[in-house]
């Protein structure tokens, strides 16, 4: 039995504001945090593009929510941000569809698997939980600066982020790898990211507000997918019983992305997580991530290798220049 929830009165899922006449990209949306996410912004009004690598699972998950919300504020869409020509696809298929777009929720990710590759080649872990979202960002980035009224991008991160290096000379462990540490790097590089996309956006006199969030503790799929691709039943069994004696829920975890996306109290360049013990778990807040994830010229060395390895190049205009 998961242990009780310390923070009862803390901001929930009634505390979302209407979100009626807005649009709403999730990317793994079919589970997890994703899926609760999707069902808090869906009855609250909005519509809801849920981008997911397997469509089959996505309309699953979509046809589960139908006696919720109703189903035609959900849309599936297939998004495989291992794969950045259906990440292209996917930024295609969005501009032709909506000409809005409030929020973006860089929510899907993968952690501690054994080492495998991108379909371009990138460390399974950096090239989905960093490049592949840092790719969709950029794709739609003009969407998100031509609706009006402030828009948002939030960028699910890890508490475990505090860990993580960037390591410049061996970004895809190639020589090395480690998967908590490839995990641990993947989610340094979501909240430099978030933080240096909110500074460039800020200096160009845009709308656009990004965060970064994580959701603590919860019990989702991601803790299981490693033990699965290794065939240890043992450590399976054992990330369950964790979870299950220790893990908040996986509608829990989702405030905190909830919060950074829709809180009118938020900016732009926060980081939120669950305030709780340990912040494992509870209700969310603004907190402070590690002393790394504040390096500014970390985050802007990190920004054109991103460019270069996806391809995708932002423009900001004058008012922002590389160094």
């Amino acid at each position: 039995m998961a242990l009780p929830l310390l923070d009862a009165n803390g901001w929930s899922l009634d505390d979302v504001p209407d979100q009626s006449g807005r649009t709403v990209v999730v990317t793994g949306a079919n589970s997890g945090l994703g899926y609760h996410a999707t069902r808090a912004f869906a009855r609250k009004g909005a519509d809801v593009v849920m981008a997911c690598r397997s469509l089959e699972r996505g309309e699953r998950a979509r046809d589960d929510l139908a006696d919720a919300v109703p189903a035609d504020r959900l849309a599936v869409e297939r998004l495989d941000l291992a794969d950045l020509e259906s990440v292209q696809s996917f930024v295609e298929r969005f501009e032709a569809d909506h000409t809005e777009l409030h929020v973006l929720c860089n929510n899907a990710g993968i952690m501690a698997i054994p080492r495998r590759e991108t379909a371009d080649g990138f460390e399974y872990q950096f090239g989905v939980n960093h490049l592949g979202h840092f790719a969709l960002t950029g794709g739609l980035l003009d969407r998100l600066r031509a609706t009006e009224g402030e828009t948002r991008v939030v960028t699910q991160s890890s508490g475990l982020h505090a860990n993580g290096e960037i390591q410049f000379d061996d970004l895809q462990f190639e020589d090395e790898y480690g998967e908590w540490t490839a995990y641990a790097q993947s989610k340094l590089a979501n909240v430099l990211f978030a933080y240096e996309l909110d500074r460039r956006l800020d200096a160009a006199g845009s709308d656009v507000a990004s965060l970064a969030c994580h959701p603590g503790y919860a019990d989702t799929n991601l803790q299981r997918r490693g033990p699965e691709l290794r065939g240890s039943r043992l450590r399976l069994w054992g990330m369950q019983a964790a979870n299950a004696l220790f893990a908040q829920s996986a509608r829990r975890g989702a405030l905190p992305m909830l919060y950074a996306a829709t809180s009118p109290e938020l900016t732009g360049g926060e980081y939120v997580g669950p305030g709780g013990i340990a912040n494992l778990r509870g209700a969310p807040e603004v907190q402070a991530s590690s002393d790394r994830s504040y390096d500014e010229a970390l985050a802007r060395r990190l920004w054109p290798v991103s460019e270069e390895l996806t391809g995708v190049e932002y423009e900001f205009g004058d008012a922002v220049t590389a160094e």
